[in-house]
C-alpha cells in the first residue's frame, strides 16, 4: 500500500509495510502521552523555538526533500524547491506569532463585577490525513499551528509518499520535539477509522477528495470529533476587462499549470467576457501548450482518469485544443472550449493541465457561471475597474478570491473553502483557531 512509484518511469523504487495494529496503538499512545505532558507543561516560547529550528531544517535539507517529492509524485524540481521554501516560511511564521495569537484575550464584562479573559490552549492529540500533491506543504500548514498551541499530531500520509513521510518525522525529531509530539503512521483506511474513534484523539484534519472527506466526517461525527476538511476545487478565473491581455494570459497559464494542474486551488474554469473571448482563447491556448512543464502527473491512474473526463467532454460536443499524446503518467496540456455549463465536465474537477474556457455576455453571466459549481475553494478575478473587482469578489461563492494576481498565497493568509470544497481554515491566525480550547476564565472577586 505504501510505495514510492516513480511516475516518470512507473518503477516501484521503494516500499514500506503498513502499520500493524500494535504500531497504530503505540502511535496514538505516544501522541496522547505527549499531549498530556509536553502539551500542558511546555511554554509557548519553547514550542516556538522548536518550530523555528524545524523551519531551519527544511531549508538545510531542501535538496533532499525536494528530490524526494519529485521522485514520489512527479512535481517539477523548481516547484518542489519552492514548496520546501514555503514550508520554512510557515514554520517560521508560527514561531514568530505564536505568543501573540495565544495571548489571553480580555473581555469587557457588563454582566456584573470582576473581569474575564479567554485563554487559548491545546485540546490534545490530533489526526492529520494528508494528500500526495504537496507532500511537505500540506503537513506544514496542519502541523505548525497545532504544535504551536501544544496539540500533538498523528500523521497519516498518502500511500505514495512514504519516504517523505518518514523524512519529515525525522526532521521533527532532529528539531527537538519530544517523542509523541509528531508521529508518522502508515495506517490503512480501516485503522484510520479506529484512530478517529479513539477517545484519546480529539480532532481530525483531512486534505483530499470529497469521498475521503465525507467518510472521515461521517466517522468523526459519530464520535463527536471536530473536523477540518480541505477538499476539491474547480476554481473560476474571471476575465472581465484588461489593458494588457498578454499579462492576463500569463497569469492564467501560471494558475492552470501550478503543480502540473494538480492543485485544489489551481484555476480550472476560465470565464471570459465575449469581447475578449476569441483573443484570450487564441493566446491562452498557444501559451499553455508552449509552457506545459512536461512533467508527469502523479500516476498513470491519474492520467487515465483525466483522459476519461476529457474524452467524455469531447463526446458531448466540446472541442479539445492540444498536441501530443498521453503515455503512462504523462498527459499533454489542453484547452476545452464549447462546453455547455450543464455538461458533467463543467461541474467536475479536472486534476491536470487541461483548462475549460467559457464565454460570458457580461459581469452577471460571468458570476453566474463562476458560481455554478458544487465547489467553493478559490477564485480569481481580473479587471481594470476597482469597483467591479470589489463587487464581484463579494458575489463569488468561494472561500478565497484573488484579484488581479495568482500565486498570492502566504503563511499569514487563511486557506479554505465552502460548499463541497470543505470547511475550516488553515494558515494565518485562523489556522491556529481551529483546534484550541477557548477557555473562559471569569473572576468575580
Amino acid at each position: 500500500m505504501y510505495a514510492v512509484t516513480d511516475p516518470a518511469t512507473g518503477e516501484v523504487v521503494e516500499t514500506h509495510p503498513t502499520a500493524t495494529d500494535a504500531e497504530v496503538e503505540a502511535a496514538v499512545t505516544a501522541a496522547h502521552t505527549a499531549a498530556t505532558e509536553w502539551g500542558r507543561t511546555g511554554t509557548v516560547p519553547e514550542r516556538a523555538a522548536l518550530l523555528r529550528r524545524l523551519g531551519d531544517l527544511h531549508t538545510e535539507r531542501r535538496d533532499e526533500l525536494a528530490a524526494g517529492i519529485v521522485r514520489e509524485m512527479g512535481k517539477p524540481l523548481a516547484e518542489a524547491e519552492d514548496e520546501i521554501d514555503f514550508c520554512a516560511d510557515i514554520y517560521h511564521y508560527y514561531a514568530d506569532h505564536a505568543e501573540e495569537f495565544l495571548a489571553d484575550e480580555p473581555l469587557d464584562v457588563t454582566s456584573g463585577p470582576g473581569g474575564a479573559v479567554v485563554r487559548r490552549g491545546p485540546v490534545g492529540a490530533l489526526l492529520g490525513i494528508m494528500p500526495w500533491n504537496f507532500p511537505a506543504y500540506q503537513v506544514a500548514r496542519f502541523a505548525a499551528p497545532n504544535l504551536a498551541v501544544g496539540n500533538t499530531v498523528v500523521l497519516k500520509h498518502a500511500p505514495q509518499c512514504p519516504a517523505t513521510a518518514a523524512l519529515l518525522e525525522r526532521l521533527f525529531s532532529e528539531a527537538g520535539f519530544p517523542e509523541g509530539a509528531y508521529v508518522n503512521v502508515y495506517a490503512t483506511n480501516e485503522q484510520v477509522a479506529g484512530i478517529i474513534a479513539d477517545p484519546r484523539v480529539r480532532g481530525v484534519s483531512l486534505t483530499g477528495s470529497e469521498r475521503a472527506g465525507a467518510a472521515v466526517a461521517e466517522t468523526a461525527g459519530r464520535h463527536l470529533k471536530k473536523v477540518v476538511l480541505e477538499l476539491g476545487g474547480s476554481d473560476p478565473f474571471l476575465v472581465l476587462s484588461t489593458d494588457d491581455l498578454d499579462a492576463v494570459v500569463d497569469a492564467a497559464v501560471a494558475a492552470r499549470l501550478d503543480n502540473t494542474g494538480q492543485a485544489c486551488n489551481a484555476a480550472k474554469r476560465f470565464v471570459v467576457v465575449r469581447e475578449l473571448y476569441d483573443a484570450f482563447v487564441e493566446r491562452f491556448t498557444a501559451r499553455l501548450l508552449a509552457d506545459a512543464t512536461g512533467a508527469p502527473l502523479s500516476s498513470a491512474a491519474a492520467a487515465e482518469r483525466l483522459a476519461e473526463q476529457v474524452d467524455e467532454a469531447v463526446a458531448q460536443g466540446a472541442t479539445l485544443h492540444s498536441r501530443g499524446e498521453r503515455h503512462g503518467a504523462f498527459f499533454p496540456a489542453g484547452v476545452l472550449t464549447g462546453i455547455a455549463p450543464d455538461h458533467p465536465a463543467a461541474r467536475e474537477e479536472l486534476f491536470g493541465p487541461v483548462a475549460l474556457v467559457f464565454p460570458a455576455a457580461d459581469e452577471d453571466e460571468a458570476v453566474r457561471i463562476a458560481n455554478d459549481t458544487p465547489y467553493g475553494l478559490g477564485s480569481y478575478v481580473f479587471t481594470t475597474d476597482p469597483e467591479q473587482a470589489a463587487r464581484v469578489a463579494d458575489r463569488i461563492e468561494a472561500g478565497m478570491v484573488f484579484v488581479n494576481g495568482v500565486g498570492a498565497e502566504g503563511a499569514e493568509l487563511p486557506f479554505g473553502g465552502i460548499k463541497r470544497s470543505g470547511f475550516g481554515r488553515e494558515l494565518g491566525r485562523a489556522g491556529m483557531e481551529e483546534f484550541v480550547n477557548k477557555k473562559l476564565i471569569r473572576t468575580v472577586a
